[in-house]
């Protein structure tokens, strides 16, 4: 055994995985989570045209929702 965790940890040093990279994984986690939005919205946006294409304009997919509400 021999080893003892009741130690000064200030002369430890980092006691989580990857001291250092912390900033870095924020910067990919935002560039990844403005990457989802940006899919997102083209998707959406494909969708609302198949949509319009599908039942034709704007105002009439309006009003079959609202004479159909979910």
């Amino acid at each position: 055994m021999g080893s003892s965790w009741a130690v000064d940890l200030a002369t430890v040093g980092a006691v989580y995985p990857w001291p250092g990279l912390t900033f870095i994984m924020v910067i990919v986690a935002v560039v990844l989570w403005v990457l989802w939005h940006i899919v997102q919205i083209r998707q959406e946006n494909a969708d609302y045209a198949d949509d319009v294409r599908r039942y034709g304009s704007a105002d009439a997919i309006k009003r079959a929702l609202d004479e159909h509400p979910t």
